[in-house]
């Protein structure tokens, strides 16, 4: 059999399949996405990344890393695409970016981060990926994708559903990037520093500190860096391999980023949502709920989901502002359900309360029937629906845990929780004398957080920093 050339293969391809070259190696590959597809794409998922991660809300941050961003988009394979930047509230730490320009960095990721250089490069790797089109490459693996809690095969689709991770975009951040695209966004990222004027050494300081941290999820439904982006010994060899001698004299910019950090919030912020012994408070909104012991909880800016130790049993809540009746309310919510049947429903009053509850079966073609216990719940201008939902086989075994759940949703007025307020990261000037650890003892800072900050700041406990050098602390 003769070998078919690639353009000829495009060719009588042409009327199922499209070809297109690729931005970056400049030679024809199978492509079922079209630019304007892939543009599509990413403007769809980034309005469900803002809603359901959130934004941080520091417009002057979000503007410094658009900044930086846009100083290397010039310099890509693909100048002419319509990049967007955006600082995503999330403790974890990762970067990512989506088909079509859409690239994200995390607040984690950020306060990890020790200079300028080290944020574009970041950016950079980023950008690489976009440019290379490796998203739109891992559509097809996306029947392999497990996302989110434990929550068991017979609920998984209904529940996908309704929590909103059925979306092919935002099912693309839990896939992993193969080995040959993670070399192949390194050497962009390395290329685009470079041309964008920063020193690409900050990716191996970058790399280097995410081997020390770990991937560190926070409990947040957010992956780390390092499960999307897998790292090895020889992805930093490979980097360093690649550098040029004229690399040295290129900006890192520490002091101007450092500065930007001043007050950024560390770690998970209280304000959204935490628990404490099977309680989850939430002082913004101003109420709290108990859940049975050894489920799992995931809170999200939009959403606050649980699932069973044993995967058979999930809820959601959610919450929408609403002055609808909340009878009314409740027959157009059960109209996104498909192949709903109703059994009961009634009105009741939930710790002073008002709420309506609906009980239904969900059906679906050779799959076991579910049952889902419905409530919806009125507390100022907002209704917060609880979707509780199980197989109808498991469904007795978990009501009373479902009623008690919801009947302990209540307004918060406790002002030990009322008033919980996150932690923030502060910088203060070395006097060229005492060591990192010294530093942090004298700032009052915990032990367990010593080794963490010391990495945060790219140093050894026993290091000196040098005199009027920022240092990152908590307080």
């Amino acid at each position: 059999m003769k070998r078919v050339s690639a353009s000829l293969f495009c060719f009588l391809l042409l009327l199922t399949v499209s070809c297109a070259i690729n931005p970056v190696t400049g030679k024809y590959e199978l492509s079922l996405i079209s630019e304007q597809q892939e543009i599509s794409l990413g403007k769809e998922t980034d309005e469900e990344i803002r809603q359901q991660y959130g934004v941080y809300d520091s417009p002057s941050l979000e503007e410094y890393v658009k900044r930086v961003g846009m100083a290397l988009a010039p310099h890509t394979h693909r100048p002419n695409l319509v990049y967007h930047f955006a600082v995503l509230d999330a403790p974890v730490v990762n970067a990512f970016a989506l088909p079509g320009g859409y690239i994200y960095v995390t607040r984690g990721a950020l306060a990890m981060m020790n200079s300028e250089a080290e944020l574009a490069a970041v950016l950079a790797h980023e950008l690489g990926h976009v440019n290379a089109r490796h998203g739109v490459h891992r559509l097809s693996k996306l029947l392999l994708v497990q996302i989110g809690l434990n929550v068991g095969s017979a609920l998984s689709d209904t529940f996908a559903k309704l929590s909103g991770v059925a979306s092919v975009g935002i099912q693309l951040l839990f896939l992993k990037y193969s080995r040959d695209d993670e070399r192949e966004a390194d050497a962009l990222g390395v290329e685009y520093a470079r041309k964008g004027s920063y020193n690409p050494g900050a990716m191996v300081s970058f790399f280097s500190s995410l081997q020390k941290l770990g991937d560190l999820s926070e409990g947040q439904s957010l992956p780390g860096f390092l499960s999307t982006h897998p790292l090895t010994s020889e992805r930093i060899q490979n980097v360093k391999a690649i550098f040029l001698e004229s690399d040295q004299q290129l900006a890192f910019r520490q002091m101007p980023y450092l500065k930007q950090l001043e007050n950024i919030v560390f770690g998970p912020n209280p304000r959204q949502g935490y628990v404490e012994e099977n309680t989850f408070y939430h002082p913004d909104m101003r109420f709290s709920f108990s859940f049975p012991k050894r489920w799992k909880l995931q809170n999200e800016p939009s959403q606050v989901v649980l699932a069973s130790e044993d995967g058979k049993a999930a809820v959601l809540l959610r919450v929408e502002s609403s002055s609808e009746d909340l009878k009314d309310y409740a027959q157009r919510k059960a109209e996104e359900l498909e192949e709903r049947f109703l059994i009961s429903e009634q009105s009741l009053t939930i710790n002073g309360l008002s709420s309506f509850q609906q009980l239904y079966d969900i059906t679906r073609p050779e799959k076991e029937t579910l049952r889902m216990h419905l409530t919806h719940i009125q507390k100022g201008s907002s209704i917060f629906s609880f979707y509780a939902l199980s197989t109808t086989n498991d469904f007795s075994a978990y009501n009373s845990q479902f009623s008690s759940l919801v009947g302990s949703f209540r307004e918060l007025r406790d002002s030990t929780h009322l008033n919980r307020k996150p932690r923030r990261l502060k910088l203060v000037s070395a006097d060229g004398k005492q060591t990192l650890k010294q530093i942090f003892r004298r700032a009052g800072l915990k032990k367990d957080l010593w080794a963490k900050l010391a990495i945060m700041n790219g140093m050894e406990l026993e290091q000196i920093p040098g005199q009027n050098q920022l240092v990152k602390i908590i307080k």
